[in-house]
């Protein structure tokens, strides 16, 4: 299921690669798209959207719902 996030906070390749991260560690088989330009996160998941939500909240960015 592909689905897209609005994230704030992201402002550098490492806040990119933490939120990959997070949501790797939860499914490994995610394909992730980042852009950090547009506050956009796409992620096409089997996993639900309020579980791949708080993976990327944990992290320590906001999540417009």
């Amino acid at each position: 299921m592909n689905q897209l996030f609005n994230v704030e906070g992201m402002t550098c390749g490492h806040c990119e690669k933490a939120v990959t991260k997070a949501l790797m560690t939860l499914d490994p088989h995610a394909q992730i798209t980042i852009d950090r330009s547009q506050n956009k996160v796409q992620v096409d998941s089997e996993q639900p959207r309020e579980k791949l939500m708080k993976a990327i909240v944990d992290e320590g960015y906001r999540v417009q719902a």
